[in-house]
């Protein structure tokens, strides 16, 4: 049991998050690594609609924004749009609307497959760019809400780079954690045989259309999830949340770390926020998506299940290496 724990993924993802501040200055852990862990969540929601159920979706960054908008209208702001509540009770309300916003996208696209699901889901995200940026009465238009800030807990002021870092750490964890487990659950593997033989798994009498929506209403709480700690990471919640290049960009990252693996998330966002700040170093800063673009390209075309992907074959071809120098000196091997 202990060797299992060892090398579960979500322990060492705990670990090195752990470690990063003790090495790291404030602005690597309060802007860098802290949106890293934000994106990756939110991208986790997608990963594990992928892995899970073999569904894909555009509307996820929709549904974090959805989140976002529910917590800016329900907090004290400079805008004057929206009212005041505890800030607990607004916290709950994002993520109840998060989840029913997940729930709404599955009831609406479920009954459609393939790249009909995926411009349905596009479609809806797109309404809702175009009904937060053309209302300006609730959502204030395209100025947004601003001067969102995080709350106080305890008397430390999650504002602070360390505290806020530990926040997402402990939501990507949680979040992470919480996926992999419900994978080993009776539920998670009906979505495993739903992703592999719909047909067998209706013949056995499941609805595969509400194991499909809940499905979605999962990835809309763990959406939901990210789009508050983006919201409160951010300062302000304007419709460039949810657009289109929004809803791209965390696809990008799942495919970039790897869409059929939960932690590939995390990956790929590590490896989307480098390639965001430092690519205008080696590219007019006009012309830096086209350095994403191009590991993009890169990546699908020569590691088909992303970085991870990419990372396990390193190991395999690795370990039969280290397997043989054991056995030259002698040492038992397994």
């Amino acid at each position: 049991m202990p060797r299992q724990l060892l090398r579960h993924p979500v322990l060492w993802l705990a670990l090195a998050g752990l470690a990063f501040p003790l090495v790291a200055g404030d602005f690597w852990v309060g802007t860098v690594a802290a949106r890293v862990l934000i994106i990756g969540t939110m991208a986790l929601s997608l990963t594990f609609l992928t892995s899970s159920a073999g569904l894909v979706s555009f509307a996820q960054a929709g549904v974090a924004g959805v989140a976002g908008y529910t917590l800016a209208l329900l907090s004290p702001n400079i805008t004057g749009v929206g009212i005041a509540v505890p800030w607990p009770l607004a916290v709950g309300a994002a993520l109840g609307m998060g989840t029913l916003a997940g729930l709404l996208v599955g009831w609406v696209s479920v009954r459609s497959s393939g790249i009909y699901l995926l411009m349905i889901t596009l479609a809806m995200s797109v309404s809702l760019f175009y009904l937060v940026s053309q209302n300006t009465e609730v959502f204030n238009g395209f100025d947004g809400i601003n001067g969102l800030k995080p709350p106080e807990l305890f008397g430390i002021d999650l504002r602070a780079p360390i505290p806020f870092y530990g926040m997402a750490l402990a939501a990507a964890v949680l979040s992470a954690a919480a996926v992999m487990h419900l994978d080993r659950t009776p539920f998670g593997l009906q979505l495993h045989a739903l992703r592999n033989a719909p047909r067998r798994v209706a013949a056995l009498g499941f609805s595969t259309t509400l194991l499909r929506i809940a499905a979605f209403g999962i990835a809309g709480l763990i959406a939901s999830v990210g789009g508050v700690l983006n919201t409160w990471f951010s300062g302000q919640m304007s419709p460039g949340a949810v657009d289109v290049h929004a809803a791209v960009n965390l696809l990008v990252v799942a495919v970039l770390g790897g869409i059929r693996h939960p932690l590939g998330a995390f990956l790929g966002a590590a490896a989307f926020v480098l390639l965001e700040n430092y690519a205008a170093s080696v590219i007019d800063r006009e012309r830096f998506n086209l350095v994403i673009g191009t590991v993009f390209i890169v990546i699908v075309l020569f590691a088909k299940d992303g970085l991870i992907g990419l990372i396990q074959q390193l190991c395999a071809q690795i370990k039969p290496a280290w397997t043989g120098v054991c056995a030259k000196n002698g040492r038992k091997t397994v």
